[in-house]
């Protein structure tokens, strides 16, 4: 069937009716209209398109008033189906497109018995100020012949040797991992003059210089950056020093101003110049930059924690944290203790034994694990895979189906996934629990996501250690270290652990641990606990506040962003965040809706 001459089904229309309805409400500034086509308990979620912000409403009355407060500002309108709805009557998404004022949207609709149970609206671009691609990309070159023009390469250095120096970046970007190359990249596109600050001397340090074993727990589908996916004969997990030689060449092709080999030696806000003084520390030289927006594109975590045990430093043996193990080497007759039991736990514990060690773990409180497979198959299999392509979700589109779902309903979206992971793994539980391992499925029976949503650990991702210590071929402990002796550990039951190599697994501080050092405590407090939502569960206390706190949106201190996660959050926030960056450059109203109050200081 020609379906561009077909007529709408009836589901088509019966969503562009609702859509209809929710324009006419907000055209006509009847908020309580508009808030009146949600269930009672509905939710609406916003990218940066309505308030300025990552925010979500929770209920009719919050819908209202948001509405109430930014409908003058936003003028939205256009609403309209991207492509044909999915679902029935009484069960509908669909797709949906949108405009305001200053931008262009895009989003997801849920409707259950015509009423929405979600929308998500998003920011896609800025009118006047998009990116200059397709149909408008650049000509590259003039056809015309003139005596002393400059080639592409000359212009590159020219530029390369002003910025920073005789020319002032808008942003710096302090951190070149994958969220800062990332963000560059899209700001780049958004021709925002940006510099990133990255110590190590090449693109992809920070994975390379990891230990040797290490690879990708998260599949090919989710980890793509932006604009440049991986080729399609990619390894479904990528080993660390290809995925540092692919972010090193990715900085090169996306011609990124990338400061490697640079340290960050401190910054401060200057008042009167409306801007930051930001140090730096490259090749020996110590330069002062001004930009106008500072962005700490750190990861996901502070500095390594590393607990203080009494002893520890009468220890004999070698001692690293999970980030400073190096890997590899002939560690046959070496006693090995790892403290922890999560990700760098498991992964450390087989490098360990695979090169000879008698390698014990160390379990003090309960982790969750999952088998790579089931989780492939189970909770990320619609979204990111092959068979996910094949049904026409792009990795775009299962970004925004992650994110159509607000944290305050995701738990109920995941249970039932982990419980399924749980009656098809049964067997392989049963030998984990047989072997001693203190397992969960989070407080809640949420899984693996939400852990990591509210707290950043907790979790191990087994791709093959789990089998070591069910069949015991790495030892397991349950505990706490009392102390240390020159000859190993002692856990508070008595029992003396001797070793010759101790690493602690034991996670990384708060975020702003770095804005505390590199800015000031006072800052760090001002700005707040980064990570988390306030579930009120095991190192996310409440309360509630429904979105990461201060990931990619606006903190309690001008121009001072945070930006960082997986790859799957690097690649997919960063647009929002880019855009942000951008509206203020071109000094865009942006008034922010709803800026998160900080209740917790570091």
């Amino acid at each position: 069937m020609d379906m561009a001459n077909s007529s709408p089904s009836q589901l088509d229309e019966s969503v562009q009716d609702w859509l209809n309805n929710l324009n006419t409400a907000l055209t006509t500034r009847n908020t309580e209209a508009a808030a009146d086509l949600f269930e009672d308990d509905g939710l609406w979620r916003d990218f940066v398109s309505f308030t300025w912000n990552l925010k979500t409403l929770e209920g009719k009355q919050q819908i209202m008033d948001m509405l109430d407060s930014v409908l003058d500002d936003v003028q939205p309108s256009g609403w309209t189906l991207a492509e044909p709805a999915a679902g029935d009557a009484d069960a509908a998404e669909a797709w949906i497109t949108f405009e305001t004022a200053a931008s262009r949207g895009w989003g997801h609709l849920r409707l259950r018995n015509g009423k929405a149970r979600t929308l998500l609206t998003t920011m896609q671009e800025l009118k006047g100020h998009e990116e200059q691609k397709g149909a408008t990309r650049r000509k590259g070159v003039e056809h015309t012949v003139e005596r002393g023009r400059k080639s592409w390469l000359e212009e590159k250095e020219l530029h390369q040797a002003r910025l920073g120096y005789e020319e002032q970046p808008y942003c710096v970007v302090v951190g070149g991992g994958q969220g800062g190359i990332g963000l560059a990249a899209r700001l780049r596109r958004l021709n925002v003059p940006t510099i990133v600050i990255e110590r190590n001397e090449r693109a992809g340090d920070s994975w390379r210089k990891r230990y040797k074993s290490l690879a990708l727990h998260d599949p090919v589908w989710y980890d793509h950056l932006p604009y440049l996916q991986f080729p399609d004969d990619w390894p479904v997990f990528a080993p660390k020093d290809k995925i540092g030689d692919w972010l090193e060449h990715y900085t090169s092709l996306m011609e990124l101003d990338y400061w490697s080999g640079t340290e960050c030696l401190g910054a401060q806000y200057d008042d009167d110049a409306g801007a930051w003084e930001l140090t730096v520390r490259r090749g020996g030289q110590d330069i002062t930059l001004h930009p106008q927006q500072l962005v700490f594109a750190l990861g996901v975590s502070g500095y390594p924690n590393i607990p203080e045990f009494e002893g520890a430093n009468a220890f004999l043996g070698e001692q690293y944290h999970s980030s400073q193990y190096p890997g590899g080497g002939d560690q046959t007759g070496k006693k090995a203790l790892i403290i922890g039991s999560n990700n760098s736990a498991h992964d450390i514990a087989a490098d360990l034994w695979e090169h000879g060690a008698d390698v014990t773990m160390l379990q003090r409180s309960s982790t969750h694990i999952v088998r790579s497979e089931s989780l492939m198959e189970f909770a990320l299999g619609d979204l990111y895979s092959e068979r996910a392509l094949a049904a026409g979700t792009t990795t775009e589109k299962a970004d925004m189906l992650f994110a159509s779902l607000p944290y305050r309903i995701l738990p109920e979206a995941q249970i039932p996934i982990y419980e399924k992971i749980a009656e098809h793994d049964a067997e392989f539980y049963d030998q984990l629990r047989a072997a001693g391992f203190d397992l969960d499925f989070g407080e809640d029976g949420s899984g693996l996501f939400l852990k990591y949503l509210r707290r950043g650990s907790g979790y191990y991702i087994d791709v093959g250690a789990s089998q070591l210590i069910i069949d015991g071929r790495v030892k397991l402990k349950q505990g706490q270290v009392a102390k240390f002796t020159g000859n190993g550990a002692v856990l508070d039951d008595g029992t003396e652990l001797d070793a010759d190599v101790v690493v602690y697994a034991t996670g990384y501080g708060s975020m702003n641990n770095w804005l505390a050092e590199l800015i000031s405590p006072q800052v760090a407090d001002q700005v707040g606990k980064c990570w988390g939502f306030g579930s009120g569960t095991t190192k996310d206390p409440g309360p509630w506040e429904g979105e990461l706190r201060n990931m990619w949106k606006p903190t309690n201190v001008d121009n001072l962003w945070i930006h960082g996660g997986n790859l799957h959050q690097s690649r997919h926030y960063s647009l929002f965040l880019a855009l942000q960056l951008k509206a203020r450059m071109e000094e865009l109203p942006t008034p922010v809706y709803g800026l998160q109050p900080s209740h917790h200081s570091r």
